[in-house]
Formats: structure tokens, C-alpha cells, sequence
């Protein structure tokens, strides 16, 4: 009994709540960037059938400010507390006399079943499945020293996938498979159609063929394992220093990096949106190309002012009272990012009860829908972690790690 305490999960008395804050805004974030995304043009719908909806003007504008604000923001934080978990897990573990490495490796082929299925059965654009392959090769980098964890994490995750699209822009290797790349108006089409027809498994062959096509032969499954792996290593060298756990002792210097990095990353981030779209600017033949690389050096630097806003804010008189609602859902954030991908499937495909809107909503609806549900989310989280240890697929991913059940009712 005693080893199973040494090796058993985190306890509500260690967490680090700021983490879950951070980590519940990070999966807003998320919601709303898949959401808007999926459903935009040459994803889920066409342009015409956008801009036939009343809300067009708005909807646009929106999507912008949501492309400025949030796309890769949410994910890059997603990542970066991935890399910070890792090593307070493993200095927690070890510190237990616990064997860390099997319990990590066992934890992390847990996370990519769950990942693959996820990924394969119900969100094409599932993450899970990218963080646990990523997390098997931060396993094997977890000795590399301090510096070498910062050079490396900062070269992969500012370099990957700009070198990613730059070989597609300039070598043709999208092209090599001679196979539509799933953005075409056809193929959003064909998915429209599939969808209301309420076909299930014939959407599940046609995103698994646009998956082998767009993701996988395409490469950019390695520039996205790349891009995760270096936000992984950041997050293990903020954790090594102590940073975020001992969050107050740094709050003069977090404080100096949010007023540095939060108003540079918005300025260079509004170029990129300005380079995109922008009728005021000439059409070249690589002008999309360049406002994606000003995104991708842009994304990291607006990143890192999120956290240390959010760190500071925190740790104000307000912060914590009024960031205390994402914790609860950031305890819970696995539970709630599964959920999150059954309410995408309801709105936009005919599946069973799903409404098929699809084309026929614009990103004004799609943001109320996302707050509203949100908002439930939190709700829930709250109430069940009054009643309950662990969110329930948590306190499975915990069962399955440790090979033991966890306590889940609360004393």
C-alpha cells in the first residue's frame, strides 16, 4: 500500500493552482480557435456560403481578431504546461523513491490510445496523440542541462514549422502525393455532403483519407511534433527554475517580461493579420507565405506575454478571485477538451442529433456558443470537483498509469 502512495497521482493539496489557470484559459482558447476554424472557409464550409450570412461583416472581423489574439497562442500554452507538468512530475515522483520512468512511459502510451482514438473517431485536428509522441522524445531529452534544454526548445519551437512551410512554399513537396489537399471547395463539398447524410463512418474514412493526404504525407505531422517538443523543453526549463511554482519570488520579473513581450507579440502579430488581409497592401506571389512567418515569429512572443500577464494577475489583490473559475475547468482539462469535441460534432455535422450547420453559421454564433458552453463547463467542473478527486477520464488515464483505482470520492 505504502508504494502505492509513493507512486500515486497528484494530490488536491499539491496542486500548483495557477497552473490550472493557466491551463483553463489555454483550453478556452482552444475551444474557440477549433470552433471558428473548423467551421471557416475551405475547412467545413465555402466561402460563398459564408459570405451569404447575414453576419458576414461581423463574422469576418471576429475571425480576424480571433486569428490575432488566440490561433497557436492556445496551443503554444497548451504545450509549454505539458513541459512544465513533466518535470514536477518527475520531481515529485522521484522524491517519493517512485520509478518514474516507467510510470511516465506507461502514462504516456495511455495519452496516445486515447489520442489516436480521439483523433480517428471523433476530431480530426486531436492534439493528444501529437503530445504524447512529442512527450516520448522530451523522455529522452530530460537529462540535457539547463542550457541545452532552453537552446534546443527555443530552435525547434521557433524554427519548426516556419522551415516546414518554407519547404512547401518554395519545393512543391505538398504536391508530391498528387492528391487534393482537402481545402479545395470540392472537398469541403463532399464532407458537407457526407455529414448530412448522417453517414458516420463514411465522414470517418473521408477526414482519415484527408488526414494521410494533409497531415501525414504532406510532413507536417513533424513540423507539429517539432513545434510541440520545443514548447515541451521550454516548459521543463521554466519548471527546472522554479518559476511558475515559485511564482511570487519572481513577480518583479514576470511583471518586466508581460510589459515587454505582451505589446510586441499584439504589434507583430497585427502585422501578419495586416499582411493577410489587408486590400490596401499589392498581391505578391508569396504574401501569404510571409504573413504565416510573421504568425509563426510573432505567436511565440505574444505567448510568453500571456503567461506572464496571466502569472501577474494571478497574483494581484483580484487575480486570484477572479481567475479562480478556470482552474476548476483547468483541473479537468482532458474531461473537458473530449467534451469539447462532441459539442464541434453537434453543431457542425448531421451525425445522430447533430444540426449539420455547417456553412450555415458564422463565427459571431459560433463565439456565443463557445462562451455559453464554456461557461457550463466551468459550471460542472466546479460542482464535481466538490463531490469528486479527478475529473472521470482523468481519474481513468490516473487507473490505467498506476495500475491501481485512485480514491475518486472526496473524504
Amino acid at each position: 500500500m505504502s508504494g502505492i502512495r509513493a507512486a500515486g497521482p497528484v494530490e488536491t493539496a499539491e496542486r500548483v493552482q495557477v497552473m490550472d489557470v493557466l491551463r483553463g484559459v489555454a483550453l478556452f482558447g482552444v475551444f474557440l480557435v477549433n470552433m471558428t476554424g473548423f467551421a471557416a472557409t475551405n475547412v467545413m464550409a465555402t466561402e460563398e456560403q459564408l459570405l451569404s450570412l447575414p453576419t458576414a461583416a461581423l463574422d469576418l472581423t471576429l475571425f480576424d481578431i480571433i486569428e490575432w489574439l488566440f490561433v497557436d497562442k492556445a496551443n503554444t500554452l497548451f504545450a509549454f504546461l505539458f513541459g512544465l507538468g513533466f518535470y514536477l512530475q518527475m520531481q515529485r515522483l522521484e522524491a517519493r523513491g517512485a520509478d518514474f520512468d516507467r510510470l511516465y512511459l506507461r502514462r504516456l502510451t495511455v495519452l496516445l490510445i486515447i489520442g489516436l482514438i480521439h483523433n480517428f473517431l471523433i476530431w480530426t485536428w486531436d492534439i493528444l496523440h501529437l503530445y504524447a509522441l512529442a512527450g516520448f522524445v522530451l523522455f529522452a531529452m530530460r537529462k540535457l542541462s539547463n542550457r541545452q534544454l532552453l537552446t534546443f526548445g527555443l530552435i525547434l519551437g521557433v524554427l519548426g514549422r516556419p522551415i516546414q512551410k518554407t519547404l512547401m512554399e518554395f519545393t512543391g513537396l505538398s504536391d508530391w502525393t498528387g492528391l487534393s489537399d482537402g481545402y479545395d471547395t470540392a472537398s469541403v463539398l463532399v464532407r458537407q455532403q457526407i455529414s448530412e447524410s448522417g453517414d458516420y463512418f463514411a465522414l470517418v474514412k473521408n477526414f482519415f483519407d484527408w488526414t494521410l493526404v494533409d497531415y501525414l504525407a504532406s510532413g507536417m505531422i513533424l513540423a507539429w511534433l517539432v513545434y510541440a517538443l520545443g514548447r515541451f523543453l521550454v516548459g521543463a526549463w521554466v519548471g527546472r527554475h522554479g518559476w511558475i511554482t515559485r511564482a511570487r519570488e519572481f513577480l518583479p520579473q514576470w511583471r518586466t517580461l508581460a510589459r515587454w513581450t505582451l505589446p510586441a507579440g499584439i504589434i507583430l502579430e497585427g502585422l501578419a493579420t495586416l499582411f493577410a488581409e489587408s486590400p490596401l497592401l499589392p498581391d505578391w506571389e508569396h504574401r501569404d507565405y510571409l504573413a504565416k512567418q510573421t504568425h509563426l515569429l510573432a505567436l511565440p512572443v505574444l505567448a510568453t506575454g500571456y503567461v506572464a500577464a496571466l502569472v501577474t494577475a494571478f497574483h494581484s489583490p483580484w487575480g486570484a478571485r477572479w481567475l479562480a473559475p478556470f482552474a476548476w475547468s483547468g483541473r479537468m482539462a482532458l474531461t473537458n477538451y473530449l467534451a469539447q469535441s462532441l459539442v464541434y460534432g453537434f453543431v457542425l455535422f448531421g451525425i445522430g442529433p447533430g444540426l449539420a450547420l455547417a456553412g450555415r453559421i458564422g463565427t459571431t454564433a459560433l463565439i456565443g456558443i463557445v462562451v455559453i458552453t464554456y461557461a457550463v463547463q466551468v459550471a460542472f467542473s466546479r460542482w464535481w470537483l466538490g463531490r469528486f478527486a479527478y475529473g472521470p477520464v482523468e481519474w481513468v488515464w490516473r487507473a490505467l498509469t498506476y495500475g491501481a483505482m485512485p480514491r475518486m470520492r472526496l473524504a
